[in-house]
């Protein structure tokens, strides 16, 4: 899990790199928790002794959501309003309540469940994302999530964002039922990626949808998908679920 505190440096370089949110787009702050195999129950166990102290000592402006990826990554997805909120603690107050001895054994347990884990920054791009119903994260009833990771070098980030805003097009036209938002890496990540994430109701729904969709957008879409091919220094695939029972919202 992560602890919020002051970074100057993360404030520094994110201020400087190309990839700041602007009004129509909002940023998130990722920490990713790489979860042996055999920790996982314990990791969660943990997170979950976690949340209540959270929810027992009433914490505010500490409001994540939970993933787990296939792979035994575990996320915590934090929502940043602007740069000063990298300036924030908002966990000192449990640290006060529950005391620093507690505290500290908490983080414990937890470090026993990984040896590697880490922080970056997506922002979510209202532009290139597909969801006529209205964009947002949440989505009920449907928990499942692909994740489609395109990366890409500098040289072709511009077309690549272009062809991906060519296949919006193609989706609102025929008025696809595949909907999916479109995040930009940002700050703390290696290499930069344009990453398409699809929600479902499970891995069926997906499937089910997929395949009505390549049926719908036809020639025109695999043309369109193989030129963004075409332009990519990678592509990757990875699924997961979101887990609201891992995350936690301040009571307003």
């Amino acid at each position: 899990m992560k602890i919020l505190k002051t970074i100057t440096v993360v404030v520094t370089m994110f201020l400087v790199t190309s990839q700041l949110s602007n009004a129509q787009n909002q940023a998130y702050w990722i920490h990713a928790d790489q979860v042996k195999p055999s920790k996982q129950a314990e990791y969660e166990k943990v997170t979950k002794d976690f949340i209540e102290a959270c929810k027992k000592h009433d914490i505010k402006d500490a409001d994540w959501v939970g993933a787990q990826v296939s792979d035994g990554t575990y996320l915590s997805i934090t929502p940043i309003a602007n740069m000063a909120d990298l300036d924030k603690n908002p966990l000192a107050p449990l640290m006060e309540k529950m005391g620093e001895d507690n505290f500290r054994n908490l983080f414990k347990r937890f470090n026993e469940c990984y040896d590697k884990h880490g922080d970056y920054i997506v922002t979510l791009n209202s532009d290139l994302s597909y969801m006529p119903d209205g964009l947002s994260l949440n989505t009920t009833g449907q928990d499942y999530r692909k994740w489609h990771f395109l990366y890409v070098t500098p040289s072709n980030s511009q077309a690549l964002r272009d062809k991906i805003k060519e296949i919006k097009t193609l989706y609102e036209k025929k008025g696809s039922k595949e909907h999916y938002r479109i995040y930009h890496s940002g700050f703390g990540t290696m290499g930069e990626y344009y990453l398409a994430v699809i929600s479902a109701k499970d891995e069926q729904a997906y499937a089910k949808t997929s395949d009505e969709n390549d049926a719908l957008l036809g020639d025109e879409g695999k043309k369109l998908f193989e030129e963004m091919m075409t332009l990519l220094d990678r592509y990757e695939v990875k699924t997961g679920v979101m887990r609201p029972d891992l995350g936690y919202t301040a009571k307003k």
